[in-house]
């Protein structure tokens, strides 16, 4: 996608910080966006300044007037890039602290039995959250199984165990293990159809960097995503929450004015680092569309990030000239198997007689950054069904280039040849 405009992908990777190098290895190829997208040079510089500021929101003053006025610019940017109906935004420490704060919402503020619904294919975040505040709330937990062939979870999985009284659902909009992604809308909607009043909670933070993100399309009540995994950095989560998550009980302080969630003063440069992000989107989308509108940029960004990131996974496993591809080399298995439309710029994989975390070193000797997913507290719900004790994760974004997916290719090459 980005080739047919020439110079583009030059001008993406320039935006950010240590592209193609970094002050600890030096030159190397990044390929562990699953486990923190590279950072915005904006939101660098962003970061300094905002940190240098001592006022607070909420004085009467200059400054404290100014960034509240960021704050409220921020938001405004959420919606353009969220696309909700309704609800609130706001910030917390990280996506996990929001995860567990949304669904123990949900959990203790809604009547006692029935069932609080996730599956098997989700990140410990959610899991854990509904698997402490379920019983606390008087409520079962269910686990729908996921497809272990595919990486993914459907309606047809969750509806095996929707009831009437599904108090609470969590959904996991891409699987960081396996890098597929689920069809949010489609479960939602099936839920709703059994029981129209459950509190349905995503987890949408794999998802986030990859694109096409439309709450206005799910039907859900809260979505959250870790902005350091889409172009921002780390020490803030931000969650969306419907107008019906936000009217349930929940922690706030006794006699605080109005509706936020948020517990204290929260960084105005979070804030600040988010437009960054939808600025930068913005300016992207714009080499697609003709279009002034924000939203419609940056879902044209989206579209042409999905298509570059396709054609970079496509050759991951199929190869690229003379280059073999990894579903290609002989004793390779490729987790969710290799033609799956739900990959969402990411290749995990095992090979037959080389144990991951030895092909991770490898490849970083190599100068090709990836990571190892154990069958740990993280990814043992994905691994162990596959009989697998480990897995090599490859995991691209848009500002990743073919060449660099050639440079994987040769290692693999080599490394599997020395055995």
């Amino acid at each position: 996608m980005f080739d047919t405009i020439p110079g583009l992908l030059d001008q993406i990777r320039s935006r950010f910080a240590h592209v193609d190098s970094d002050p600890f290895q030096g030159e190397r190829v990044f390929f562990e966006n699953a486990g923190g997208a590279l950072t915005l040079k904006s939101v660098v510089q962003t970061s300094a300044d905002y940190a240098a500021i001592p006022d607070n929101q909420g004085r009467e003053n200059v400054a404290s007037r100014a960034l509240v006025a960021v704050i409220a610019r921020s938001r405004e940017d959420m919606q353009s890039f969220f696309n909700p109906e309704g609800g609130q935004f706001f910030v917390g420490e990280s996506g996990t602290e929001l995860l567990f704060r949304l669904i123990r919402t949900a959990c203790l503020g809604t009547p006692e039995g029935g069932s609080v619904l996730g599956s098997t294919l989700e990140h410990p975040a959610s899991r854990s959250a509904c698997a402490r505040y379920a019983p606390v709330g008087g409520k079962a937990h269910v686990l729908v199984e996921h497809d272990v062939s595919r990486g993914s979870v459907d309606l047809a999985a969750y509806r095996l165990q929707i009831t009437p009284d599904t108090r609470v659902a969590t959904i996991l909009h891409t699987s960081p293990v396996t890098g597929m992604g689920v069809d949010v809308a489609e479960i939602a909607a099936g839920i709703r159809a059994v029981a129209p009043e459950c509190f349905i909670i995503v987890d949408g933070i794999q998802h986030a960097a990859h694109g096409r993100l439309d709450l206005a399309a799910y039907g859900v009540d809260g979505y959250v995503i870790s902005p350091y995994k889409a172009f921002s950095r780390h020490g803030y989560g931000v969650a969306w929450v419907s107008d019906r998550l936000a009217g349930l009980p929940r922690d706030a302080l006794i006699d605080a004015p109005g509706a936020s969630w948020e517990m204290g003063t929260r960084d105005t440069g979070a804030y600040a680092t988010f437009s960054d992000v939808v600025a930068y989107l913005d300016w992207l989308g714009s080499h697609f569309t003709e279009s002034d509108a924000p939203r419609e940029r940056i879902v044209a960004a989206g579209e042409a990030i999905h298509a570059h990131e396709k054609r970079l996974t496509d050759a991951m496993l199929h190869g690229t000239g003379n280059l073999p591809g990894l579903a290609q080399i002989p004793g390779v298995t490729i987790v969710g198997g290799v033609e799956n439309p739900l990959r969402e710029g990411l290749v995990s994989f095992a090979v037959d007689g080389l144990k991951a975390p030895e092909i991770v070193e490898a490849l970083n000797q190599a100068g090709v950054r990836t990571h190892t997913r154990k069958a740990d507290h993280y990814s043992a719900n994905i691994l162990a069904p596959m009989g697998l004790e480990a897995c090599v994760r490859v995991s691209v974004c848009h500002y990743n280039s073919l060449e660099e997916v050639e440079r994987l290719l040769e290692a693999m090459r080599d490394i599997t040849r020395r055995g």
